[in-house]
């Protein structure tokens, strides 16, 4: 079996934990900002475990991270 290419963009986005869970970072954070409340600004700065529906398939993606 060849070896599975590591998709690029995939990669920079997601990071695994310890545990092998997939964390990803939230959106709606680089613009349009001063709509936003202090505190849903200061809580979308934290990071985000990926939606057990979603693992299988980004875990393809970034098969030896």
């Amino acid at each position: 079996m060849p070896k599975i290419k590591t998709h690029r963009g995939a990669a920079k986005r997601f990071r695994k934990t310890g545990t092998g869970k997939i964390k990803r970072n939230h959106a709606f954070t680089s613009h349009i900002l001063t709509s936003k409340t202090r505190k849903n600004k200061r809580n979308l700065r934290k990071g985000a475990i990926v939606a057990a529906v979603d693992h299988k398939n980004i875990a393809k993606l970034i098969p030896y991270m």
